[in-house]
């Protein structure tokens, strides 16, 4: 395989050790969250293991490396949001049939999903509810096709640039909504209760 043919013997000792979604998902809760502070990053797999830091797009990189190096398809899944959030970025994987979801996210929310789910609308609309603002607006709109990442080869992985053009396929490649205009007007907003909750993170941004 050429993926391991390209990593340094620490990166090689890293991948084969974690050979499980769930193993791949604690590593990732040890990384800081890369608050990209000052510039824009899209930072390859081998740059977070240097630097211990990543967002979701980062964090799903990684994750979807290391499940190509053991052997399962590297596939990311662009959670889509209105313009006044952010979109979020996880990594699908497969057991027994069924589609789970590795993700790095500062919040206590959009998380890791146990692989329990038939389709990537199933697991795409997992995340709904909780995807609301600081006002309870509920914004996520859209999810994409999966986004195979063996059709960059292995450059993406080891990359000391930045390989904007993962984020920017995620961009491109087709969505699919995931309710009407109608419906969205009928929306209730998420409770106060929820709100505060909602603001629970795992890294303080502390500037």
């Amino acid at each position: 395989m050429k993926l391991k043919t390209e990593l340094n013997k620490e990166e090689l000792a890293i991948f084969r050790k974690l050979n499980t979604p769930r193993k791949i998902q604690d590593f990732l809760e040890e990384l800081r969250i890369n608050f990209d502070k000052g510039n824009d990053t899209c930072m390859s797999p081998r740059r977070v293991l240097r630097e211990r830091k990543a967002h979701c797009v980062e964090g799903a990189m990684l994750a979807a490396a290391v499940l190509w190096f053991n052997g399962e398809k590297p596939l990311l899944l662009d959670l889509s949001a209105v313009d006044r959030d952010f979109d979020h970025v996880v990594t699908l994987f497969r057991r027994n049939g069924f589609l789970g979801a590795i993700s790095k996210t500062n919040h206590a929310v959009l998380r890791y999903r146990e692989p329990v789910y038939r389709t990537v609308r199933e697991l795409a609309l997992s995340y709904f509810h909780e995807y609301f603002d600081d006002v309870g607006r509920k914004n996520l709109r859209e999810y994409s096709t999966p986004l195979d990442l063996r059709k960059f080869d292995v450059e993406w992985v080891v990359a000391e640039e930045d390989p904007w053009y993962i984020a920017e396929a995620l961009c491109d490649i087709p969505h699919k909504k995931i309710v009407d205009r109608k419906t969205i007007a009928s929306f209730r907003r998420a409770d106060p209760v929820e709100i505060e909750a909602g603001k629970l993170v795992q890294y303080k941004n502390i500037s």
